[in-house]
């Protein structure tokens, strides 16, 4: 008899953390922990760790120096740490998210949100009224003042 099954289905993940350690690529856990992001509060660096696991790659999270006072216990930043084998791809995969998210705000559209030529044109319209209006209230005052 064989010691070793031709056929063996994966088992089942017993646990969560079983489920996440199978997403984990080895070639990006290993080496000391680096600090690649800083989240805002503990939601924002969830989403951060939960967007690098998906890609493979570990990470931790701690309290940002000088915020682990009771006050900030629950709200302070959070640094995001991966092992140096996976800095690289943990900033590119971060950089290219924040392109995205920079690009949308620059323009001034909500995340998800595509540039169409109407904002444009509604944006230079308020302009020209904002100019209008204040050129008529300078008008005015000089009036004023010549009267």
């Amino acid at each position: 008899m064989p010691l070793i099954i031709a056929e063996r289905a994966e088992e089942p993940a017993a646990d969560p953390a079983h489920e996440q350690a199978r997403k984990i690529h080895p070639r990006y856990a290993r080496g000391e922990l680096v600090r690649v992001a800083v989240g805002s509060n503990l939601a924002e660096a969830e989403l951060i760790k939960g967007v690098l696991l998906e890609q493979g790659i570990p990470s931790l999270l701690q309290r940002t120096g000088g915020f682990d006072v009771p006050d900030f216990l629950a709200a302070g930043p959070r640094d995001v740490l991966v092992p140096s084998s996976g800095e690289e791809a943990a900033r590119d995969l971060l950089s290219d998210i924040d392109g995205e998210a920079a690009t949308e705000a620059r323009d001034g559209l909500e995340p998800g949100e595509k540039a169409s030529g109407s904002r444009a044109w509604q944006l230079r319209v308020a302009a020209a009224l904002l100019a209008a209006l204040l050129l008529f209230g300078a008008l005015v005052g000089i009036v004023r003042v010549l009267a």
